[in-house]
């Protein structure tokens, strides 16, 4: 029978109207009921608040902690150096949280949000990769060991235009052939667009990150720059001074005794907020900053390890036999493979940037996702709906990942939740031993300055990034247990 109001008697239905549906109430399909499931959890409320934070200031963080002046006027008229040299990732996260958004929530109706969400992953991976190849292919090419007619190419005025632009073609194809959505039209005008953000990011934005500020000091104290509009943090997390090592939480510029001459100027009204370092830089920018560096390192290296232990497991749990005994005997050696030691050595060895540990972390933390896999894919391979799949022929790579990995996903999103908490926990512990990416902010990297290059124990260096560790590792694992009470029945029987 239908709801009645507060108050009324509730409105009794015949039969007959009940088999017709009246009063009936659409049921809940399985994700929606899930996702509020976990949204009933205060904990993953609070786990999921803590994690858009990070991800607002790993996307805005160029905006609101940075060295350079957002815009300024001289002599020569106005500029604005901060949004000159914004990186071209700088450009494309911006894009990304500006267009992304809508579009996930706002966007078309005949998709469904997981596929606008399928879609604005598919273009982040499309311009990650088309960034990442461009400044390879220009390094390459600007190489002093590269011939002659190479190097006069690339340094041609159209040299760095036309590189990028022969990525982005290459990186946009790929993204159209994908069928990360059904519709063409959708996946083309999607490759379309980032291809054409892309090329623009890459060719044309700052590709020299200015480390020496002063200039702006020196400016402003002649009175050559005549107005000067700085961002909410007026610091870079590269900016650094020997006069400012560990200054605690509050300190006015102007009150350290060697920049006293700075008292009547608008640096020397500037606060160190948290704080300054072992090394005089700005706590509050590099925690700002760091939260890029701790959010992609846990979500690519995830996503790596989850692809990677997907189609391992799907090949095993749907083939079974002697595939599954060779595949779980490759399980089972990465298994043994301490992660943690060989990113120690690699650091010895291989270049120290986020792309080598994200590939790393992701390439030999895999198998959780492939046990799972496996697992589910066990019990699936028998059902009658993969019976009909391959009774009318389809293809092993369509009945494995668009039949049976949507009903066997589910333990993998679990695993997947704890994996980030655990790459942000590795991420951190290589910064504290300083075998981090080199010139990145690093939460690691303020905690291990508390007390290693002062000789004296500073808490603010402490407190701060070790709080910023905790939360992350703790929300990611609150989602984890929501998501996996929610999801499993069993667990959600033995709740009630």
């Amino acid at each position: 029978m239908p709801d009645a109001p507060i108050g009324h008697a509730p409105q009794a239905i015949s039969g007959v109207d009940a088999m017709r549906g009246v009063g009936a109430v659409q049921a809940k399909g399985f994700w929606e009921d899930a996702w509020a499931r976990v949204l009933a959890r205060p904990g993953a409320v609070f786990g999921l608040s803590w994690i858009a934070v990070i991800a607002f200031f790993a996307v805005f963080a160029p905006l609101i902690a940075n060295a350079h002046p957002v815009t300024l006027v001289t002599d020569r008229g106005r500029e604005w150096p901060l949004l000159e040299h914004l990186a071209p990732a700088d450009w494309l996260l911006l894009a990304g949280a500006v267009l992304g958004t809508p579009w996930v929530f706002l966007g078309p109706r005949r998709l469904k949000r997981s596929q606008r969400l399928g879609v604005l992953v598919a273009c982040g991976l499309q311009a990650a990769a088309t960034v990442v190849l461009s400044a390879a292919v220009v390094a390459w090419a600007d190489d002093a060991d590269r011939a002659a007619w190479v190097k006069d190419s690339i340094r041609a005025p159209w040299g760095i235009p036309s590189a990028v632009a022969a990525v982005a073609l290459v990186f946009a194809a790929v993204a159209a052939w994908v069928p990360s959505v059904e519709c063409r039209r959708v996946r083309l005008g999607a490759a379309g667009l980032t291809a054409a953000l892309a090329f623009l990011a890459c060719s044309f934005a700052g590709r020299t990150a200015l480390v020496n500020f002063e200039r702006y000091l020196e400016d402003e104290r002649s009175g050559a720059i005549r107005e000067v509009v700085w961002a909410p943090v007026p610091w870079s997390p590269q900016y650094t001074r020997s006069d400012m090592v560990a200054q605690a939480p509050g300190t006015r510029v102007a009150d350290v005794p060697s920049l006293s001459a700075y008292a009547d100027t608008a640096f020397g009204a500037r606060r160190l907020l948290l704080g300054s370092d072992a090394l005089g830089g700005d706590v509050l920018s590099q925690m700002l900053w760091a939260c890029r560096l701790s959010i992609s390192i846990g979500i690519v290296s995830t996503g790596i390890s989850v692809a990677i232990g997907i189609t391992m497991g799907a090949l095993m749990g749907y083939f079974g036999g002697k595939v599954d005994l060779f595949l779980f005997r490759i399980v089972e050696i990465f298994m043994a493979v301490p992660v943690l030691f060989l990113l120690i050595v690699a650091a010895g060895v291989l270049p120290r940037n986020t792309y080598v540990m994200m590939a790393i972390i992701g390439c030999f933390s895999w198998t959780g996702a492939a046990r799972f896999t496996r697992a589910e894919f066990l019990k699936l391979r028998g059902q009658d709906f993969v019976q009909a799949a391959r009774a009318n022929g389809l293809p092993v790579s369509k009945i494995l990942f668009r039949h049976m990995l949507p009903n066997g996903i589910t333990p993998v999103l679990v695993d997947a939740s704890f994996a980030v908490a655990a790459a942000i926990t590795v991420e951190a512990t290589l910064s504290y031993l300083g075998l981090g990416p080199d010139g990145q902010a690093s939460w690691g990297k303020l905690l291990s300055s508390a007390t290693a290059a002062t000789g004296t124990f500073v808490w603010w260096l402490a407190v701060f990034p070790g709080a910023a560790i905790f939360l992350s590792v703790l929300s990611y694992n609150l989602l984890g247990e929501a998501m996996r009470d929610a999801i499993d029945p069993k667990l959600r029987k033995a709740a009630h």
